[in-house]
């Protein structure tokens, strides 16, 4: 009977198994290098395709496969036509990284030759890295610097160098956006909306003051146009040829344009005075808030507001004259933080930042707009605003969301298509650090999902590099 000979023994994956065999129980990932398939064609079968975009700003790693991601809205717009509208919506719970992410893309959009433009900077978050990048910091609020809301900035100047229909058209868009504002400025002070009778007052005295006065305006000349009650006004008013019926119809607007000329109502002498420092078109651009307290909530939306109106106004100045050929033709990055500061000051000013962004969505102009949840959109007190509200979500063309609490996600499903993996992974990582860990950050700080429409999202990490933490510390104050 022949003798069935052992199995002979071979080594498994890892080497040989067992004692003194020295199988290795941990293999580290061999290193990666990305190139285009013209670099990397000939060390088939070792190259592998990537799932990530290769255009834009570096923003992170992937978490699954740790392969670089880019992303920014102009990029994803102009050079990889991933999204038809180059803005981004960016949600996420306080201190996972929402402002460090945009940081990033200025940073990196400021290497490809546009500009970042803060319009409104309340912690401050920016004003290092603008500063870093040799860009103007413009400082505002009580007793710290002015913005005057008749201040058309270099409109007027820039119309004197237009013929024709440019001309008119900077014009008209320059007296909107002053209309709008004074109405954004009455409905904070009021906590409601001026009416359109009062509306179409301002308007006309808004006329009647550019006819008459030389130089730039201050609100206490608009309120002595309203008070001197010339007759365009008076037919704005439908007084009927009563100078008392004119009286009674606009005294509730003088009174509120007077709070603001005088500076003793409740958001103090910032709007009252002429502008403290002009804003450049030619650099990176910051408006410190900082100084403005957070318990002053509606000085703070003013702000805003304010900021967002004069930088959003001085930018389409500057492409009417691009057009025209007599400036360069410069990209604008514009960030506008903390929105739900803005929406919740009062109701009626859903509409008016509505107004206000719709405008610009022109090209060479990216947008960022930045709040906590889609809670803050959601929470506003009627139907209406609520609808227009969840429209800035909507209409922008990638929304990146940090860490977000579990009962956000149906209010988010409802904009943005989110599979069961995706919203879990939002949940997690807004989970808090375990009690018994040393280290204050939380698990998902720095962790975010890219999502475009229906498409899967990105998660990705943000490593910084020693030189940004040197300029992203947001909790100066604590050390």
């Amino acid at each position: 009977m022949a003798l069935i000979p052992p199995p002979r023994r071979r080594p498994g994956p890892r080497g040989w198994p067992g004692r003194g065999g020295g199988a290795q129980t941990r293999l580290d990932a061999a290193p990666e290098w990305r190139g285009t398939t013209v670099q990397v064609c000939g060390l088939w079968p070792y190259g592998a395709g990537s799932g990530t975009p290769t255009k834009g700003v570096p923003v992170g790693r992937h978490l699954l496969s740790g392969a670089t991601v880019c992303c920014d809205p102009i990029s994803w717009f102009q050079r990889a036509g991933l999204i038809s509208n180059p803005s981004v919506f960016v949600l996420g719970q306080p201190g996972l990284g929402k402002s460090t992410i945009i940081r990033r893309m200025c940073l990196g959009l400021a290497g490809y030759g546009t500009h970042p433009m803060i319009f409104g900077d309340l912690k401050p978050d920016y004003v290092d890295l603008i500063r870093a990048l040799g860009g103007q910091v413009i400082t505002l609020g009580r007793g710290r610097g002015h913005l005057n809301p008749l201040d058309p900035g270099e409109s007027l100047r820039a119309a004197e160098r237009l013929t024709g229909t440019a001309r008119r058209s900077l014009l008209a868009d320059a007296h909107g956006r002053r209309l709008n504002l004074l109405a954004s400025l009455v409905t904070i002070l009021r906590r409601e909306p001026p009416t359109d009778r009062e509306e179409t007052v301002l308007a006309a005295a808004l006329d009647v003051l550019d006819e008459r006065h030389d130089g730039v305006p201050v609100l206490a000349d608009l309120v002595r146009v309203i008070r001197e009650a010339p007759e365009p006004l008076r037919q704005a008013a439908l007084d009927r040829g009563s100078i008392e019926r004119y009286q009674s119809l606009t005294e509730g607007l003088e009174s509120s344009l007077d709070s603001l000329a005088s500076g003793r109502g409740r958001l103090g002498d910032m709007f009252a005075h002429p502008t403290s420092e002009p804003m450049r078109l030619d650099r990176a651009v910051v408006f410190d808030v900082s100084g403005i307290d957070d318990s002053e909530v509606a000085l703070q939306a003013a702000a805003l507001l304010s900021c967002w109106s004069y930088g959003f106004g001085a930018v389409t100045t500057a492409h009417a004259l691009a057009d025209a050929g007599l400036a360069p033709d410069r990209r604008y990055f514009m960030v506008l933080d903390e929105l739900w500061r803005v929406l919740r000051a009062s109701s009626g000013l859903v509409e008016r930042v509505d107004v206000l962004t719709r405008v610009n969505r022109t090209r060479g102009v990216g947008t960022a707009m930045i709040t906590h949840s889609m809670r803050d959109l959601l929470a506003l007190p009627s139907e209406e605003d609520r609808q227009k509200a969840a429209g800035f979500v909507e209409r922008s063309g990638l929304v990146i969301s940090a860490g977000l609490p579990r009962d956000e996600m149906p209010r988010l499903q409802q904009v943005v298509d989110l599979s069961a993996v995706e919203q879990q992974r939002l949940t997690e990582w807004s989970t808090p650090p375990g009690w018994d860990t040393q280290s204050a950050d939380p698990p998902g700080r720095g962790n975010f999902l890219i999502k475009v429409g229906g498409r899967p999202g990105i998660p990705l990490h943000v490593d910084l590099t020693q030189r940004e933490l040197q300029l992203n510390d947001t909790n100066k104050r604590w050390h």
